[in-house]
């Protein structure tokens, strides 16, 4: 069935229907694996929205459980965030819901649960969500792609076994089996002459994608949906990381026939062919004419160099972390009474969860309205992690104790083991915000507190 999308008074309303439905992973010929997806299909709708505009979400829960709507990345009234129990949200089955809200900032973000997150991810609910600009670059086609793995059975089907203590305490639930919008065998094709604007979105639970551009010129114009100063050109030797969560804007300029192909090495003894660009024909269009100018900048204010406020979070636990306990509910508990609960994962030691998977009541930081505030996050766990905050973005202004050469705006940083970063954001927007890791499993092991901003 098409989507229901609508012209709004000021935007654009669509109706979003989570529920279970099959999903052609394979190809038409491969077996057809049973998903939750929004009307049933893998990924959702596409949705596109201009600079400024409204938009509406109205879902109507079809899943015999509780959900919620994420839009990620989108620096939106606390009150829309749909995170609940902090922000409302909740949808229970039969439920509709509307959130409603101007889009500030173009450029590339997406859509979730935030109930029993890993899980609903895990089996097919997420979609991107395109923020266009105002002006459109100068390019001749605009492709999104949401990157996501599946852990399947031998049937093909969805492995149910959800929360398994492995990969809530290492690296998180890695599939087997990757796809592109929804596809093992994905195949566009594209005329020469072309620059293409791919827009990368990793949708997955915890896998890291490592990605390489083959038979192209490229370069990465925004990262989070936050253009960057200065374009990156794509090299073999500088793999583009997206962790969970987390997008990248390319720029690829089509110059001659035969196939661009999207690589992704993030195991290193097996890379993955992940999708195809076919190249033939031919247009006059925007390739070749050199490197892109930045995508225009969006109206996010930019944190002063004196910060208001600092503060060290140190992320510590999981398998092999060393850590022998933490606060949780106020009380020191010991690693193994934690593990009994499901917690493995701490802040500043401290479990910023209650022991029935709720949140604690105290914020990690509270920051007055308007202030600067510089985190230094230091990731002293075996496993990676990114970082996310919600209704902000921040400058990284360094990683290991470095200075970036030209500071980038993102959502989620990712931290690799032992890796440390400083970022800074203006405390701009009031409410309670979600701060955790985007590995799913993470999350809901401990590893997600909220930032107070008054």
């Amino acid at each position: 069935m098409p989507w229901p999308l609508r012209a709004a008074e000021s935007g654009v309303s669509v109706v979003l229907e989570p529920r279970a439905g099959t999903a052609n992973l394979f190809g038409v010929d491969g077996a057809k694996t049973a998903v939750w997806g929004y009307g049933g299909t893998v990924p959702g709708p596409e949705i596109r929205v201009r600079q400024g505009e409204r938009l509406t979400l109205e879902v109507v829960n079809l899943l015999e459980e509780a959900t919620s709507l994420h839009p990620h990345g989108i620096r939106l009234p606390n009150d829309q965030d749909g995170a609940p129990p902090l922000t409302p949200g909740s949808i229970a089955p039969g439920e509709r819901h509307v959130q409603s809200f101007v889009v500030p900032d173009a450029g590339t973000y997406w859509y979730h649960p935030h109930l029993n997150s890993a899980e609903q991810l895990g089996r097919g609910l997420l979609g991107v969500l395109v923020v266009e600009e105002r002006e459109p670059p100068a390019v001749d086609r605009d492709i999104a792609w949401l990157l996501d793995d599946w852990r399947l059975d031998k049937d093909g089907q969805i492995d149910g076994a959800f929360g398994l203590f492995h990969d809530l305490s290492h690296a998180g639930r890695w599939g087997n089996a990757v796809t592109v919008n929804g596809r093992a065998d994905l195949l566009l094709g594209v005329k020469v002459g072309e620059r293409v604007r791919l827009r990368l979105v990793n949708g997955a639970n915890a896998r890291i994608f490592s990605l390489l551009v083959n038979g192209a010129e490229g370069w990465v114009m925004a990262v989070d949906g936050q253009p960057l100063v200065r374009p990156q050109a794509l090299t073999a030797e500088e793999p583009v990381l997206l962790g969970p969560g987390m997008r990248a804007d390319l720029f690829i300029d089509i110059l001659k026939p035969g196939r661009v192909v999207l690589q992704d090495l993030s195991r290193s003894d097996k890379p993955i062919q992940m999708a195809v660009l076919s190249a033939s024909g031919g247009v006059s269009g925007h390739a070749g004419s050199g490197m892109p100018a930045p995508l225009p900048p969006n109206p996010v204010a930019l944190p002063k160099a004196e910060p208001d406020v600092r503060q060290r979070f140190v992320l510590t636990g999981g398998a092999m972390g060393g850590m022998a306990g933490a606060i949780l509910d106020g009380a020191y508990t010991d690693m193994r009474s934690l593990a009994g609960h499901g917690l493995f994962w701490a802040i500043n030691g401290v479990v910023p969860m209650t022991a029935d998977h709720g949140m604690a009541p105290d914020p990690l930081l509270t920051v007055p309205r308007g202030q600067t505030a510089v985190l230094e996050l230091v990731n002293d766990t075996a496993w990676p992690h990114p970082i996310h905050l919600h209704g902000h973005s921040f400058v990284v202004l360094s990683r290991g104790g470095v200075a970036l050469p030209e500071p980038e705006l993102r959502d989620t940083v990712l931290l690799l083991r032992g890796e440390r970063a400083e970022i800074a954001f203006v405390a701009d927007n009031p409410g309670d915000w979600m701060f955790h890791c985007h590995v799913l499993e993470h999350q809901v092991s401990g590893m997600m507190g909220f930032i107070r901003v008054t």
